[in-house]
């Protein structure tokens, strides 16, 4: 340990060294070879000293006495992404909630300010709508499998009286926690008859009401750091062999005709681009003849007459300026002249769209295309596998740090941990399944560290299953568990990630010369043992 002998009369430190460490040398001071361990006092942190990994900010005096904005950027040094040792941010979507943890220890006031901050940030953090009224409903385009569909004022009024009867809501029109429950659990009720045939669309459509619940969620105390793994299981030679055959990272490559995408990204356009037409409320009223002191302290001094919506047919006049091809060129990783090909070659119709909403017009531009691009991409994409690995103890310990026990199965015998922290009943019912099949020797729920990297987002498979030597043909099995594995029931993204996992998987087995591996989508246990039967 090093002296700082801080004189009295200055308070500033006589140790050159440790003040160029930490101001000077930050580099050196964050590295792992740097034996040298700090607690940085706040005036420290006023000078603009920056650092991504800050974890913890402990408060040791009173501060009732301090501005908001002070308190704000106290806590904003503790707000960044963390980055690891080569510099690169910690933002894997999959784990960045895990890693990326803040805790305040503080007093009382610091407590309350810290309170409402957080119920703050969760009140700005989406601008989606929140309440699940008649209204929303109204008049929204959706897309099925025969083309697009305008949702009718009688078919929002079934939407709406379908929630209320199922208790899918409040009496403000907020989405509630029974619905939650029941979407996670894959327990929603059907929709009522005459919606069957757009039955899909319409959750789709129920599930862009935003609530709380789609944030994650923000700790009130220290993440707790419960580790519930099962090491008899683990280290069994059967899932040992399993890991060690899958544990490898691979880097992709694609090759692809951009001509090829043009065509595809123009055809899709023509066909389902689709762009809300604005819309204003017009709303009339007359000033009351009395009121009194309290009706004009809360503004209720006229009386409503009238509330129509009306659509703006005429194309939408603007100051604002808009980047066309420099945002969708933005949104879809695309070059500036790809996307003025693109728009170049749909039809006038189409491109009139914009002029109706363009803010719409280029969301719904990009998604398209993004998706159009995944699927060109998909088909000429290959994996290299490279000699690295995830780490055992960083992606089956510290990953599962601070989980929410409350989703959890019964305590299980075969799985490499004591519990399952299941994403759906659909999930629960297979792993139970799993727990007491005579073929499996040990089955883990793979944790979200590890992944496989995709043009579309890093894929985390769901299972990853060792069966008994003899018992049946495929001795291991990564699975993935879907409700549904119609095609056309999986969302275009997940899709994607799924035919990306099957190429890398079969990279895998030729890689290794072991056909042993095989990867699949099964909604059931029963579906399972047929394929490995």
């Amino acid at each position: 340990m090093v002296d700082p002998k801080f004189p009295v009369r200055t308070g500033l430190s006589d140790d050159v060294d440790a003040y160029d460490l930490i101001m000077k040398d930050k580099e050196r001071l964050l590295s792992f070879e740097e034996p040298t361990r700090f607690i940085f006092s706040h005036s420290a942190l006023r000078e603009g000293w920056d650092n991504p990994n800050v974890f913890v900010l402990c408060m040791l005096k009173q501060t009732e006495s301090a501005s908001t904005i002070s308190r704000r950027q106290e806590v904003g040094r503790g707000l960044r992404i963390s980055v690891n040792k080569h510099g690169e941010r910690m933002d894997n979507p999959e784990l960045v909630h895990q890693t990326n943890v803040l805790t305040v220890v503080a007093n009382e006031t610091y407590s309350s300010f810290v309170d409402g901050l957080q119920k703050e940030m969760l009140e700005e953090l989406s601008p989606r709508p929140r309440k699940a009224s008649i209204d929303y409903f109204k008049g929204k385009i959706i897309q099925t499998d025969s083309g697009q569909h305008e949702i009718t004022d009688q078919q929002a009024n079934q939407i709406h009286r379908y929630l209320i009867r199922n208790d899918y809501i409040d009496d403000d029109d907020n989405l509630t926690e029974e619905y939650h429950l029941a979407r996670s659990n894959g327990t929603l009720a059907p929709l009522p008859e005459e919606l069957h045939s757009i039955a899909e669309p319409v959750q789709g459509l129920i599930e862009t009401v935003f609530t709380n619940a789609a944030l994650p969620e923000i700790q009130d105390d220290r993440t707790s750091k419960t580790n519930n793994r099962n090491d008899e299981n683990y280290y069994k030679k059967e899932f040992q062999a399993l890991w060690g055959k899958i544990n490898r990272q691979a880097v992709y490559r694609v090759d692809f005709d951009t001509e090829e995408l043009i065509e595809k990204a123009v055809g899709v356009l023509d066909k389902s681009l689709a762009v809300t037409v604005l819309q204003y409320s017009v709303k009339t009223g007359m000033q009351k003849t009395y009121f009194s002191g309290e009706d004009l302290g809360r503004g209720d001094t006229f009386q409503q007459l009238e509330d129509r919506q009306e659509d703006e047919a005429k194309p939408v006049i603007s100051t604002v300026k808009y980047d066309l091809l420099g945002k969708i060129s933005e949104n879809t990783e695309l070059t500036r002249q790809t996307v003025a090909k693109i728009l170049s070659k749909i039809r006038p119709k189409t491109f009139f769209q914009f002029q109706q909403n363009p803010e719409h017009f280029i969301s719904e531009t990009s998604r398209l295309i993004k998706e159009q691009k995944a699927t060109t991409v998909i088909e000429h994409l290959t994996y290299n596998l490279t000699d690295e690995t995830f780490k055992d103890s960083d992606i089956f310990t510290a990953t599962q740090a601070g989980q929410d026990f409350s989703n959890a199965t019964e305590q299980l015998s075969k799985h490499v941990y004591d519990y399952v922290i299941a994403d759906s009943n659909i999930e629960k019912k297979f792993a139970e399944a799993l727990d007491i099949s005579a073929e499996v020797a040990v089955y883990a729920k793979l944790p979200r560290g590890f992944f496989i990297p995709t043009p579309v987002g890093d894929y985390n498979p769901d299972w990853a299953i060792a069966f008994t030597d003899g018992s049946v043909k495929h001795i291991y099995f990564v699975a993935e568990t879907k409700g549904s594995i119609s095609s056309m029931a999986l969302r275009e993204l997940e899709n994607s990630k799924i035919e990306c996992a099957r190429k890398f998987f079969i990279e895998l087995a030729k890689n290794q010369d072991d056909p042993t591996v095989r990867y699949e989508v099964v909604d059931n246990y029963e579906k399972l043992m047929d394929l490995v039967g």
